[in-house]
């Protein structure tokens, strides 16, 4: 009689999760995941036919994660594409290894463009050009473009400590890109 799993797959997706998000994706081990879950390795490859497939689930685990801290931020700037811009920049600030694996890491199986990332379920940025086009912007596709290479560049250096701004300074910043870009 063969014994009962005492791990489930979820569970050992959620002790990758915390490892990539404390340490970084290139972290995980299985060893490390291991200890982190609480068992042997024998689950992990069990559920797991190998390291990479155990990856690409703590991929998608990162992207709902993400998906949810944008949903859950606070929006409340009139200008367009701000808040897009401040929930981005917080993310990076707020989870820079998180941030790594889903918006600079290399490709990868099951890797979403960036765009498709930032845009979600909810269409973040398609209302957002949206709103852009109702205040009599003539091409918010390309002052989106504009907008994200600036807000990408801010994350990036919130991500390697370089980006001392704060939220205020931030905000205020985006907005008068919005007015310059258009």
């Amino acid at each position: 009689m063969s014994r009962k799993a005492t791990i489930t797959q979820e569970e050992i997706i959620e002790a990758a999760f915390r490892i990539t998000k404390k340490q970084g994706f290139d972290r995980i081990t299985s060893r490390g995941l291991a200890a982190e879950a609480g068992c042997s390795t024998q689950p992990i490859f069990r559920i797991y036919e190998n390291m990479e497939a155990l990856k690409r689930d703590v991929y998608a685990r990162a992207a709902a994660f993400y998906a949810d801290y944008y949903r859950d931020y606070v929006k409340y700037d009139d200008t367009p594409f701000v808040d897009l811009g401040m929930a981005y920049v917080g993310f990076a600030r707020s989870y820079p290894h998180l941030f790594r694996l889903l918006f600079l890491a290399e490709e990868m199986e099951g890797k979403r463009s960036m765009y498709d990332l930032i845009n979600g379920t909810g269409d973040a940025v398609a209302k957002e050009a949206s709103r852009a086009r109702e205040r009599g912007c003539a091409d918010a596709n390309r002052l989106f473009m504009r907008m994200w290479i600036f807000i990408h560049g801010a994350a990036c250096m919130a991500v390697t400590g370089d980006y001392d701004l704060d939220d205020k300074e931030s905000r205020t910043l985006l907005q008068t890109c919005y007015r310059d870009f258009q």
